[in-house]
Order: structure tokens, then C-alpha cells, then sequence
């Protein structure tokens, strides 16, 4: 009998590729932050210069690295795991570790996280709020979006891992064992 074929890779393959994607975007924005908190640490020390605009693009940046890259870091499944059981758990055991997490802990907190913040980011989009800070940024209501983008991304990277873990329970997909230390 041949092996079934898998359950909607094309679709987990897309979610990757965009969780993928902004990721490695998001973490190119780490050198922004070097260069852009060097800058504002020279301009005020060495100048006495302020650069509110600069200072908070950086803070901006800060937040786009942690919250739109936690999808891509979730997939390459570099998150802190307490993996005192799971490390002796053969591939089957993992997927069903990983897809009781998603339905029990990723999702729910993503829903709470999306329905806890949707009134402050559109409170926020509905004044277009900017900074309160002379000569900062007119984009606060953007900055508080990340906090949408890191919900989106992250359900969208929790689906891709239970169709991979479906995959791999119903013995569709090869399982490949995460390994740690």
C-alpha cells in the first residue's frame, strides 16, 4: 500500500514562507538598531543633540524585531522550551506535544492578545496618534499595530505546525526529531 500523500502542504509551506520572510526581515532591522542607538548616543554626548525622531525609530525597530520575527522564531523552533519530557519523546510524541500547545496555549493566547489590544490599536488608527514628544514620530498607531502583526503571524505560523504535526500523527509526512543543547 502506498503512503498517503500529506495534508495541505502547499498551504503550511505558504504560511512558512511569509512567517519566513518577515522574519528575516524584522531581523535585519537589528542592525538599524545598533547603528541607530550609536547614533543617537553620539549626537547626544559627543554633540548635545537631541534626536527624538531618530530615538524613537529606533524603539520602533526594537518592537518590529521581537514581535514580527516571534512567528519565524516559533517555526525554526527556537522559542525557550521546558523540554524535560519532550527531548525523549520519539517524532510522534513531539507532534502531539506541539499540536496539543498550539490548540491549548498558542492560539487561545493569540485570540486573548488579538481581543485585549484590538480597542487600543484602533483607538490609536482612529487619531492616526503620533507622538507626544517634540520632534518624535507621527506614527504611534503604526508601533501599536505590531502588536496585530505579531497575533496574525503567530496564528498563522500555529496552523502551519498543526498541519505538520497532523502530517506526521496520521503518517503522512516524515516526523523529524527537534533536537536541543
Amino acid at each position: 500500500m502506498s503512503p498517503k500523500p500529506p495534508l495541505l502542504p502547499g498551504l503550511a509551506r505558504s504560511l512558512e514562507s511569509f512567517n519566513a520572510l518577515l522574519g528575516k526581515a524584522c531581523a535585519w532591522l537589528t542592525l538599524f538598531l545598533v547603528l541607530g542607538t550609536a547614533i543617537v548616543v553620539i549626537l547626544r554626548y559627543g554633540f548635545g543633540i537631541g534626536a527624538t525622531a531618530l530615538q524613537e525609530a529606533v524603539l520602533y525597530a526594537h518592537a518590529l524585531v521581537f514581535m514580527g520575527a516571534a512567528a519565524w522564531v516559533l517555526q525554526r523552533n527556537g522559542h525557550v522550551r521546558v523540554d524535560i519530557f519532550y527531548q525523549n519523546f520519539g517524532p510522534r510524541g513531539q507532534a502531539l506535544v506541539n499540536s496539543l500547545g498550539t490548540l491549548f496555549f498558542l492560539l487561545p493566547v493569540c485570540v486573548f492578545l488579538g481581543w485585549a489590544s484590538w480597542d487600543y490599536v484602533s483607538n490609536s488608527w482612529a487619531t492616526l496618534e503620533g507622538s507626544s514628544e517634540s520632534g518624535g514620530l507621527a506614527f504611534v498607531y503604526l508601533q501599536k499595530s505590531i502588536i496585530l502583526l505579531l497575533v496574525f503571524s503567530l496564528v498563522l505560523q500555529g496552523l502551519a505546525e498543526l498541519i505538520k504535526s497532523a502530517n506526521i500523527l496520521s503518517g503522512r509526512a516524515p516526523a523529524v526529531e527537534v533536537k536541543h543543547g
